[in-house]
C-alpha cells in the first residue's frame, strides 16, 4: 500500500514542477507584456498613498489624480532635460577624457614595466573607454524606460488603476470563492508591499540626492546622472548601492584625482552605512519578513524572469507571493521558508 501512496505522491511532485516551470517559460515569453503592467501597478501604489492624502483635504478624486499625475510628468520632464545636458557635455569632453584617460594608462604602463609587466596602454584605453562607461552607467536608465515604451500607454494604465482602487473590495467580494481568507491576504500583502515601496522610494530619493549634491561639491562630473543612477539602483537590495558607486568612482579615477576618488569611495560607503545599515532597517523595521538568503536569490529570479525591472521590483514581488502563500493550505509551509525565521509573537 505505501509504495503506489508514495509513487502517487512523486507523480503529484513532477506534475506541480512541470507545471511551474511552463508558468514561468510563459511569464518569460510575455515578459513585454507583463512588466509595463507591474511597473503600472506599483507606481499606482506608491502614488496612491497621495491620492489619498489630497482627497482627505477635501479633493475630489479625479482632481487629486489630475495633480498627481501632472507633478510626476513635471518631475520626469525636468529630470530627462536635466540628464539630456549631461549627455550633451559628455559628448563635449569626450576627446579631454579619452586624452585623460590614455595619459593615465600610459603611467600605469610605465609601473608595469618596473616589475615586468607588459601592459600595453592602447588596448586598455580601448576596453577602458569612457563613453562604453557611459553606456553601462546609463544602461539601467536605458532598459528601465524601454519597459515603459508606450509612456502614455503606462501613464493611463496608472490613472485607469488609480481610478479602479475605491472599487476593488467589491469585487473582490463578489468574485471570489472565499472573500474574507481571499481579501485579508490581499490586504496584507497591499498594506505591506504599499508601506515598503513608500518608504523605499523616500530612502532612495533621499540617498539620490545626497550622492548628488556631494558629488557636485567635490567637483566630480555628471553629478545629476550618478544621483539619478543611485536613485534607480537603490530600490535593487544588497548589490544595487554597491554598483551605484562603480562608475563615479571610476571617473574620479580618470577626470580627478586619487585623492577625489578615495572620497567619492568614502562617500558610497558611508551612505550605504547610514541609509542601508542604519536607517532604513530602523525606519522599516522588520520590514517585509523575508531573510537576507531570500533576498538576495529573489534578486537573481526575478532578474532572470523580468529583466532589470524584475530586480527592481523583486523584493515587493516576493513578498506578495510569501503572503499569499500563507493563506493557502498548500503554500503556508513554502512561506515560512521564505519568511525570515524569526518567531511570531502570540496575543492572549
Amino acid at each position: 500500500m505505501n509504495a503506489p501512496l508514495q509513487e502517487k505522491i512523486g507523480q503529484n511532485m513532477l506534475l506541480k514542477m512541470a507545471m511551474l516551470v511552463i508558468i514561468l517559460a510563459g511569464i518569460r515569453a510575455a515578459a513585454e507584456i507583463i512588466v509595463p503592467f507591474l511597473l503600472a501597478s506599483f507606481l499606482a501604489i506608491v502614488l496612491n498613498p497621495l491620492v489619498t492624502m489630497l482627497m482627505k483635504r477635501g479633493i475630489r478624486r479625479s482632481v487629486a489624480i489630475s495633480l498627481v499625475i501632472v507633478a510626476i510628468l513635471i518631475v520626469i520632464t525636468l529630470l530627462v532635460a536635466m540628464l539630456a545636458s549631461s549627455v550633451n557635455e559628455f559628448s563635449n569632453l569626450y576627446p579631454e577624457i579619452r586624452a585623460t584617460l590614455e595619459q593615465k594608462l600610459g603611467v600605469v604602463q610605465h609601473l608595469a614595466a618596473t616589475v615586468h609587466i607588459n601592459i600595453s596602454a592602447e588596448s586598455l584605453a580601448a576596453r577602458l573607454d569612457p563613453n562604453s562607461l557611459m553606456n553601462v552607467a546609463t544602461m539601467v536608465l536605458t532598459q528601465f524606460s524601454g519597459a515603459m515604451t508606450n509612456f502614455v500607454l503606462l501613464i493611463l494604465t496608472v490613472v485607469f488603476m488609480l481610478f479602479e482602487v475605491r472599487h476593488l473590495p467589491y469585487k473582490l467580494r463578489n468574485a471570489l470563492v472565499n472573500p474574507q481568507i481571499r481579501i485579508a491576504g490581499m490586504h496584507k500583502a497591499l498594506k505591506g508591499v504599499t508601506h515598503y515601496l513608500a518608504l523605499k522610494t523616500l530612502i532612495s530619493l533621499v540617498t539620490g540626492v545626497a550622492v548628488w549634491l556631494t558629488l557636485l561639491l567635490l567637483g566630480v562630473k555628471f553629478a545629476l546622472l550618478w544621483g539619478v543612477v543611485a536613485f534607480v539602483l537603490n530600490f535593487i537590495p544588497n548589490i544595487g548601492p554597491i554598483i551605484a558607486g562603480i562608475p563615479p568612482l571610476i571617473q574620479a579615477l580618470v577626470l580627478n584625482s586619487v585623492y577625489d576618488a578615495a572620497l567619492v569611495a568614502a562617500l558610497f560607503t558611508a551612505i550605504h552605512m547610514v541609509f542601508g545599515n542604519i536607517l532604513e532597517p530602523r525606519v522599516m523595521g522588520r520590514g517585509l519578513g523575508m531573510s537576507t538568503l531570500v533576498v538576495f536569490l529573489s534578486l537573481i529570479f526575478w532578474g532572470w524572469l523580468l529583466g532589470p525591472v524584475g530586480m527592481l521590483l523583486s523584493v515587493p514581488l516576493t513578498s506578495v507571493c510569501k503572503i499569499l502563500m500563507e493563506t493557502t493550505p498548500g503554500g503556508s509551509k513554502l512561506a515560512i521558508l521564505l519568511s525570515d525565521g524569526r518567531p511570531v509573537k502570540k496575543t492572549g
